[in-house]
């Protein structure tokens, strides 16, 4: 997806620019915690450094907040779009993309920095064993030798925060979409606008209710399995189907393979 949206000049849009930091974002995922997933489910070594699990733990947890932001910022650019089409090249300017898709890494990282250098610090005089897939904050706080309740609250009052400011946004300018695709009189205009709208609802469902029931639901209502099981949803299966999910039903994202296609193969003759 990132490749197609850089190689298709009709892609350059606002829009398609932000899924392709969906996309990146998507793929750091994987990256970050599939290939040591893998390696130990390959081999008898199943462990892992106390820095690379902070380093693994960062990195998981920065693409975890930056998404719900850039998620956000789609929805604000539908909004903008089908509500208010004729400001639509001042308020999602390429200056204002930049500064929104600049935000959200930058807010994404600052959180988990902090959450994890937190977790670092503490003194781990139980078993060093994690009874998980990878390193993350809610799995390495049991293990800590004090009481940890500060760093606990720390993780719910921020993940609450990351998760709720977007959600409201994204419920208030779904709102307001919603009102005008309702009011629309051309069948095209208002089967697009649904498309595109339902296209994005069912990527917001699929991040939101894995990180709802993982960070804010409480872990004496559930099971270690039942985290397990909701990781490899969360971790491979998300991030795979997000880009299909968008290019399913999307012309533009098939037209633009297309030409992508064409122009390789025009090369090759």
């Amino acid at each position: 997806m990132i490749a197609l949206i850089f190689l298709d000049p009709w892609l350059h849009t606002p829009m398609y620019f932000l899924l392709s930091q969906l996309s990146l974002m998507d793929l750091m995922f994987i990256s970050t915690t599939v290939p040591k997933m893998a390696y130990n489910f390959l081999s008898d070594q199943k462990s892992i450094s106390f820095l690379g699990c902070g380093i693994q733990s960062f990195f998981f947890v920065t693409m975890a907040g930056s998404e719900g932001l850039i998620l956000a910022s789609m929805v604000y650019d539908r909004f903008v779009a089908i509500c208010h089409p004729l400001h639509y090249p001042i308020r999602m300017s390429k200056r204002i993309c930049l500064k929104l898709i600049i935000g959200t890494w930058i807010l994404g990282s600052i959180n988990s920095l902090a959450h994890t250098m937190y977790a670092l610090h503490l003194p781990y005089c139980r078993s060093r064993a994690i009874n998980h897939f990878y390193c993350d904050i809610p799995v390495m706080l049991p293990l800590a030798c004090v009481d940890t309740w500060v760093n606990e609250y720390m993780v719910f009052v921020s993940t609450s925060l990351f998760l709720l400011v977007p959600f409201l946004g994204i419920t208030a300018s779904y709102g307001r979409v919603l009102l005008a695709v309702f009011h629309m009189h051309s069948k095209e205009g208002r089967r697009k606008a649904f498309t595109t709208c339902s296209t994005h609802i069912t990527v917001v469902i699929f991040y939101y209710a894995p990180f709802v029931y993982t960070y804010i639901w409480s872990r004496s209502l559930r099971s270690p399995g039942e985290d397990q099981n909701l990781t490899i949803f969360d971790t491979i299966l998300t991030p795979m189907l997000n880009p299909i999910i968008y290019s399913l039903r999307n012309k533009e994202i098939l037209g633009a393979m297309r030409r992508v296609c064409g122009m390789f193969s025009s090369r090759k003759k």
